[in-house]
This record gives structure tokens, C-alpha cells and sequence, in this order.
């Protein structure tokens, strides 16, 4: 399965489309909020029914006691999307001011993410918020730099609006070039368009300079209900939204194999995970308490 990281140079819905993703993988999906910046889904989706005692950044402190306590932790800060706990996420942090904690701990969180990737047959979505510049390169603090170098794809997030392609073309050489030093290579990296403005998918891959991997269309009433700003659509199961993000992750799947394929040298992945992380696997397939419960 693949690993997609979704970015964006300003609030483009990603964590929207992320959910979406997620919500209509026909494969076990895990959503992981890593947006430094904080996340949006305790008070948004979840509507403060999760605690901060569940969530990202007890990750990190987990991390400092070795990769065995990260995999439980793993593993015990999942929230379930659906009664069988095939769609899964993990909370994020609930205060910018502890994104500086995460910051040693992404490299491992890659690793596991890896592992539910490549063995346990998860489509991963990495919600890696609005990306953030320093001298040119990721911020290391703002940015979950490490998850990006570790993604199957890298999706920069733009509605098609002139505003969000004048913002987004400031972040396209940056990527490019910290893909291509740290991370999977430049074709990594391409287009999530979200159609809510004039611009075609052409004229926004010209634009760019990025190929528009996939695109989802602008549905207000279903895209306010994932962010938790209104009450769910009466015909949800039939929204163009959640249809599209499930045509999307086959789009995806497929550009990640044809990748795989062509690449004629080893990509830059994290190191591989020790055996440890591998037993996140099967906590995941041992349930737990729900702790919104």
C-alpha cells in the first residue's frame, strides 16, 4: 500500500481531504495528524469527545523510552473511525507549543508508518498541515520534514483559485529539491486539487510545474460535516466528495506502483524499522478500549 503525505502553502483543506481519503479507503486506512501547527480533528470531527490523553504527542514521550513502548503507544493512541477499526486515526497535537517534543521522534514515526505501509497492508495518510520555510529549506520544527521523506507521494494541496497557485509556487521548489536530497525523488511530488475555483487541472499542472496526481470536487455540505461544522449530509454514502477521495486513492496506488517500478536505485526511505515496531501489527488486530469511551 502507499504512504501519502498531503501539504499545502496555506489552508487548502487538507485535513479535510485527508479524512475523506480515509474515510473511503476500501483497504485498512490510517490517518495520521501531524500538522506541528496543531490538529483540528478532536474539536472539528470528534467534536471534543477525545481527550488530550490520546493523541500524537504522547508519541514522543514514548519514543525516548525505545522503539518497543513507541509501537504500544502506537498502537493505544488510535481512535477507530468505524466499528471493525479498519479506518483509524491518530489525534494531533492539541498545542503548537508542543511541536518542538515531536521533532526527534518523526524519523521513527516514519519507520512505523512504513510498517503498516509495506506489511501490514494500510493505506497511510499523513496530514502534514501548512509546510513552513526556512532559509529556503523545511522549517525542522514546523515541518514533519522526516514523514515527507519517507511518503510514497508528497501531495501539495491547492484549490483551484489564483490565490492558492500564487501562494503554492513559492513551496514547489523547495519540495522538490528536499525531496530530491532526503527524500523518495522529485516525481514524489505532485498535485491534490481541490475544484473549488475557475482553474482546470491543466492549467494548474502548467502553473505548478507538477503533475495533478488526483483531484476531489467542491461539496460544501459533506466537506462541513468532516470538519465538524455541520450535521452529516442526508445521502453522505452517496457524496461526489467521498467517491472521489476513494477513485483518488486508486489513482494514487497506482502512480506509487508505476514509481516503484521505474526507479532504477533504492529510495532514500528511513532506515528499516527494528523488529519491535513490527509488533504495532499486532496490537492493532488486538483491540482496545475506545478512549472517547
Amino acid at each position: 500500500m502507499t504512504v501519502t503525505a498531503l501539504v499545502s502553502a496555506k489552508s487548502s483543506g487538507v485535513t479535510t481531504s485527508a479524512l475523506a481519503m480515509t474515510l473511503s479507503s476500501t483497504r485498512p486506512s490510517l490517518l495520521a495528524e501531524c500538522d506541528p501547527a496543531g490538529g483540528t480533528l478532536r474539536a472539528g470531527f470528534f467534536q471534543a469527545q477525545i481527550t488530550a490523553g490520546t493523541g500524537l504527542y504522547h508519541l514522543a514521550v514514548a519514543e525516548r523510552a525505545g522503539e518497543d513502548a513507541l509501537a504500544q503507544a502506537f498502537a493505544d493512541h488510535l481512535v477507530r473511525l468505524d466499528a471493525s477499526g479498519n479506518r483509524q486515526v491518530l489525534p494531533g497535537l492539541t498545542d503548537p507549543a508542543q511541536a518542538p517534543a515531536l521533532e526527534r521522534s518523526w524519523p521513527a514515526l516514519a519507520q512505523v508508518m512504513r510498517v503498516l505501509s509495506d506489511e501490514g497492508g494500510y493505506d497511510v495518510i499523513v496530514d502534514a498541515g501548512r509546510l513552513a520555510l526556512e532559509s529556503g529549506r523545511l522549517h525542522s520544527t514546523l515541518t514533519p520534514a522526516p514523514l515527507l521523506h519517507g511518503a510514497d507521494l508528497v501531495l501539495l494541496v491547492v484549490r483551484a483559485t489564483d490565490q492558492s497557485l500564487t501562494l503554492a509556487r513559492h513551496m514547489t521548489e523547495p519540495l522538490r529539491t528536499e525531496l530530491t536530497d532526503r527524500g523518495t525523488g522529485p516525481n514524489a511530488l505532485g498535485v491534490l486539487l481541490i475544484e473549488d475555483g475557475p482553474r482546470r487541472a491543466h492549467e494548474v499542472s502548467e502553473a505548478l510545474g507538477l503533475p495533478v496526481m488526483a483531484a476531489l470536487p467542491w461539496e460544501p455540505d459533506t466537506a462541513a460535516y468532516l470538519a465538524g461544522t455541520a450535521a452529516a449530509p442526508r445521502r453522505l454514502k452517496k457524496s461526489a466528495l467521498l467517491n472521489s477521495a476513494r477513485t483518488a486513492l486508486g489513482h494514487l496506488q497506482a502512480a506509487a506502483s508505476r514509481r516503484a517500478l521505474h526507479q532504477q536505485y533504492p529510495p532514500a526511505l528511513p532506515a528499516p524499522a527494528a523488529p519491535q515496531l513490527a509488533g504495532v501489527l499486532q496490537r492493532l488486530g488486538h483491540g482496545r478500549v475506545d478512549p472517547r469511551v
